[in-house]
């Protein structure tokens, strides 16, 4: 398996980027902490616009830096696309003429795109004639990862493409960059502080606080950790890959996981369609009993398993098991001393939202 392996640590005063990863050479990996995590530099380290000293970066059996080696391939020699916040188009260029400058820079031989291709991909080809002063923030930003994508990378990194755009242009663009995750076979780095975003496009996730990679993993097993550092239990929660099975009666419909179902509102896509969605540890509540007269559907058995403070004062985060399913509960800590809740509780637990992200 072509692995990307990593290993950086720069000194920056009062800052220190400590990063040792190995990350699957496949899909969508996501950067993801609060500002000033280093999320940014640990992309521009990979990228070769910051050199580590004593830093080691490879895509495979590819190496682009071993300090212990001398090796350090500069990053216009690497094989790779870097989309960055701000599209940085040619504006004296159409789309196309920008497009066309993405492709020139590599052989024929080396091509493993055409325009149409792209274009078909990332929805822009009705736009080739236009200039980037004409187009909408989302628009943009196609068109840029387009231009990466004719260069023919090997690692495309992406840096917040979404940062810069309204709620608005997000929408119209996330679409997009799920087509990429399920139609690209090249791995994709991306950084992000939306939690929203990283649970609906990532894969894998690392988590970054202060410099240091606090948590890596599978996306679904990661976010459900319990023990991961306070600062991330204000965005708590975890993502459930589902099956879209029934549709019933009163507009809802029925999603299938590993331990249980959960109903949502009426969706439209075939029944059989995998569908992944978050519930936020902030929607769930738990009961000792299985409640009779609530207005809440989602009432499923689990069993606890931690226990932890939050980084707010009277808030506790709780880790329990749905089956084979991890899912976390905010609660205070009056409610958990109550109700005795502990390693080991037998709780129902009551989900009153479900955030769907396809």
């Amino acid at each position: 398996m072509n692995n990307i392996r990593a290993s950086f640590r720069i000194d920056r005063g009062g800052f220190r980027l400590e990063a040792v990863l190995t990350l699957p050479g496949r899909g969508v990996t996501a950067l993801f902490g609060h500002s000033g995590s280093g999320k940014t530099t640990l992309l521009r380290a990979i990228a070769g616009l910051e050199r580590a000293p004593g830093g080691f970066f490879s895509l495979g059996d590819t190496v682009w830096q071993d300090e212990s080696r001398n090796i350090f391939v500069p990053t216009h020699q690497r094989a790779l696309g870097y989309v960055f916040q701000e599209a940085s188009l040619f504006e004296h260029l159409t789309v196309k003429g920008n497009l066309e400058f993405g492709l020139k820079r590599i052989s024929e031989a080396e091509r493993r795109f055409n325009l149409a291709e792209v274009a078909d991909l990332l929805g822009i080809g009705s736009l080739f004639e236009r200039r980037p002063a004409s187009l909408s923030g989302g628009e943009r930003q196609r068109a840029a990862i387009a231009r990466a994508l004719l260069t023919a990378p090997k690692l495309l990194l992406m840096d917040e493409p979404l940062a810069a755009l309204d709620l608005k242009r997000k929408l119209e663009i996330l679409p997009y960059l799920e087509r990429l995750h399920d139609e690209l076979s090249i791995p994709i780095i991306y950084v992000s502080h939306s939690p929203d975003e990283v649970a609906r496009l990532a894969d894998y996730l690392v988590l970054l606080d202060t410099g240091k990679v606090v948590a890596s993993g599978l996306l679904t097993e990661t976010l459900a950790r319990a023990d991961l550092p306070p600062t991330f239990a204000d965005d708590a929660g975890v993502v459930l890959e589902t099956v879209l099975s029934a549709h019933e009666e009163d507009h809802l419909s029925r999603l299938d996981f590993q331990g249980g179902s959960i109903y949502v509102g009426q969706r439209h896509e075939p029944l059989g369609r995998r569908l992944r969605c978050r519930i936020h540890a902030r929607d769930v509540s738990l009961a000792l009993a299985r409640p009779h007269a609530s207005s809440i559907l989602n009432i499923l058995a689990g069993k606890v398993t931690a226990v932890v403070p939050t980084n707010t004062l009277g808030h506790m985060l709780i880790q329990l098991y749905v089956g084979p399913t991890p899912i976390l509960a905010r609660i205070t800590e009056r409610s958990r001393r109550e109700l005795n809740i502990q390693p080991g509780s037998q709780v129902w637990v009551q989900i009153k939202a479900v955030a769907m992200l396809t």
